[in-house]
């Protein structure tokens, strides 16, 4: 970030929230990053450790057991992990999963579930893909039968971000067969010694090697008619879709996190190591190339703050949401480029961060919609 640029969303609160965030990441999370990446996955008990301190549902209401701040708050956690290439925790689906209840869930539902989220009791996930269907949502096969006061639920998904460790699961589901996109619901599963759930394989990535995403699978699984999201069937589509913007611009938090982080490892990495008997920073090539790279990474900055701020407000349209999205995480990789560039033959070492921030960053042009995807939601608009 550029040093004398300060966002504009940021208030003398937020740089307290900030500093305990920064304090937070550093002793609970960066020495167990080694060992969380061997076990491809965080401890539970550190989720609950992160609910005891504050950090979890920071922008859900306190009357629901949460933080009762905003998106911003949201976003200053996110940074403080992804400026140093801590990927493995899924708070972000986590949140998403909390905003799902917030925002479409009957009273009932919220009181229930949002206060063990916002304790880390209850470690949130996401169910949509499936291994037949990727961004085609409407294609969705996994069933959920009613027979009575119960769901009867068969499938799998797949790619399951907190897949390993989620005890409360957002499932989409078909409860209409002939209904398209109409037909789709979500209910949700508390997973704890639920009959017919199973947790397959940890998926092994190319990057993001702590983060736990994992196959489910639904074997005449009964869930009560009560945990329908909302308490109407097919309504699960329309959900889904409402709470996309905030959802993209997570990885937009994340994109450029992950570029800020990257550039001033670089530029430290650059200043102190010699070539040709100089410090590679006095070569001009050198020099040139980072100076695109904070260009590039200092606009993505400015237009993400202007979406983080919009967020907050809750005013944030999808079409923007779609640019955030795309054009921070296209950028993303191009930053990463050069800086591993600059790095040499350490930079393809995974004992490096560059190296591991590299892998990690791939997926943020395919998770929450591809760059294809967020191409033809702008291209609505124009």
């Amino acid at each position: 970030m550029m040093q004398d640029y300060q966002s504009p969303w940021m208030d003398e609160d937020l740089a307290i929230f900030r500093a305990a965030a920064s304090r937070f990441v550093e002793a609970e999370m960066v020495p167990n990053e080694d060992r969380w990446r061997k076990q491809q996955h965080l401890d539970k008990s550190f989720w609950r450790l992160a609910g005891k301190q504050g950090f979890l549902c920071t922008d859900i209401p306190e009357q629901y057991g949460g933080g009762g701040g905003d998106f911003r708050h949201e976003a200053v956690f996110f940074e403080e992990q992804w400026r140093r290439g801590l990927s493995g925790m899924g708070q972000g689906v986590h949140s998403i999963t909390a905003h799902y209840i917030l925002n479409h869930g009957t009273d009932a539902q919220r009181q229930r579930w949002l206060p063990q989220m916002a304790s880390g009791d209850l470690i949130g996930a996401i169910a949509m893909t499936e291994p037949g269907t990727g961004s085609d949502l409407k294609a969705i096969k996994t069933r959920a039968t009613r027979e009575g006061d119960e769901y009867v639920i068969n499938g799998s998904k797949l790619f399951i971000t907190n897949g390993y460790l989620c005890e409360l699961l957002a499932l989409v589901v078909r409860t209409d067969a002939a209904g398209g996109a109409r037909g789709l619901s979500i209910v949700m599963l508390e997973t704890r010694d639920l009959p017919g759930f199973k947790v397959g394989r940890i998926l092994d990535k190319m990057g993001q090697k702590s983060q736990d995403t994992c196959e489910l699978f639904f074997d005449n699984v009964r869930v009560p008619v009560a945990n329908l999201l909302g308490g109407e069937e097919g309504r699960g589509f329309a959900q889904l879709m409402s709470d996309l913007p905030y959802e993209r611009t997570q990885v937009g938090v994340q994109s450029v996190a992950m570029m800020e982080g990257a550039l001033a490892e670089t530029v430290a990495y650059v200043k102190g190591r010699a070539a040709f008997g100089a410090s590679l920073f006095d070569l001009q090539n050198t020099r040139f190339r980072l100076a695109e790279a904070q260009a590039t990474a200092h606009v993505a900055r400015v237009f993400l703050d202007h979406c983080i701020l919009n967020v907050a407000a809750g005013k944030l349209d999808s079409a923007s949401a779609a640019m955030c999205k795309y054009w921070t995480s296209e950028r993303l990789q191009q930053v990463l480029d050069t800086c591993l560039q600059m790095h040499g033959g350490y930079g393809y070492m995974d004992e490096y961060l560059i190296c591991r921030m590299y892998a990690d960053a791939r997926v943020a042009r395919i998770y929450a919609g591809t760059s294809e995807i967020m191409l033809e939601v702008i291209a609505r608009g124009l």
